[in-house]
């Protein structure tokens, strides 16, 4: 097998101070279990035993007054990257006051994208004010990351692949990334609205089984794409739009990385999705 360079592109953390109650809290929302303990360090070892050269940390700014400080913190994580292999985005709001003046701070503190996270933020991905942060991310040159499809811990549908295809036809972005292949558990509405689109996807939370916990009913545990229907999704989209990512702590790294590695793809496709579409879209 032919060895990679591996960038996971799909990662959280936590401060060190509130990892464990978040990590918790999250557990019990989702009725899954953690693979780390939601640190920088427990990611940074995680990578590491894997044998993944950079993990991505993307921020979800919930509170938008919290913007420019969950930002200041995600560019202190930035300042350890050479020890840690471990590199934050900033995070915005689609309520943050100011949004241009904080994407051209974001800009300046060498973060090089942000995450949206329209379930979290309870605001549709189509909605104007998303329309405007990723057009004005654009301008910039910034990478945006957005929660693709359903989420696990909370109802409904606030980033669907038809609500994506909006925003795309209003902004027309080059540098979107969708996560969870481009909308978790609705992707047969990717099949439908995004293929023709230039959007990019990352594979997060997409691959593998869920690590319920072990009293969740079994009936009512869903089911991650198939090997089949992944290479499939790869196939329509082209590999150079696919990004590998694990959604990190919620995954475990060595299993994603094996499971990318032993898909009936070809070793060109498998590089450019672990490692190599990641260095071009971040310029490294």
């Amino acid at each position: 097998m032919q060895m990679y360079d591996i960038i996971d592109f799909h990662t959280h953390t936590f401060p060190d101070a509130i990892a464990e109650r978040t990590i918790h809290a999250l557990e019990g929302r989702s009725r899954t279990k953690a693979f780390s303990d939601g640190t920088v360090s427990g990611l940074s070892q995680s990578i590491g035993e894997a044998g993944i050269s950079l993990a991505v940390v993307l921020p979800v700014v919930t509170n938008p007054v919290k913007t420019e400080k969950i930002n200041r913190a995600a560019a202190l994580v930035n300042e350890e990257t050479q020890r840690t292999h471990v590199f934050s985005f900033g995070g915005m709001h689609p309520d943050t006051p100011n949004y241009k003046e904080e994407l051209k701070r974001i800009k300046e503190l060498g973060l090089k994208g942000v995450k949206l996270h329209p379930a979290y933020q309870q605001v549709a991905f189509n909605d104007i004010r998303y329309q405007r942060i990723v057009g004005e991310a654009e301008a910039l040159g910034l990478i945006t990351l957005v929660h693709g499809g359903i989420d696990i811990g909370i109802a409904g549908e606030w980033a669907s692949p038809r609500q994506t295809r909006l925003l795309y036809e209003a902004v027309r972005p080059q540098k979107l990334v969708v996560a969870h292949m481009g909308g978790w558990q609705l992707w047969q509405e990717v099949e439908d609205y995004l293929l023709e689109t230039e959007v990019y996807f990352d594979t997060a939370f997409s691959l593998g089984e869920i690590a319920y916990q072990d009293d969740f009913p079994k009936e009512s545990r869903i089911k991650q794409l198939s090997t089949e229907r992944f290479c499939k999704l790869v196939k329509e989209m082209g590999a150079e739009r696919v990004l590998f990512g694990t959604d990190s702590p919620w995954t475990e790294h060595q299993e994603q990385v094996e499971i990318i590695k032993r898909a009936p793809l070809s070793d060109e496709e498998k590089a450019l999705i672990l490692g190599s579409n990641a260095k071009k879209l971040l310029q490294l």
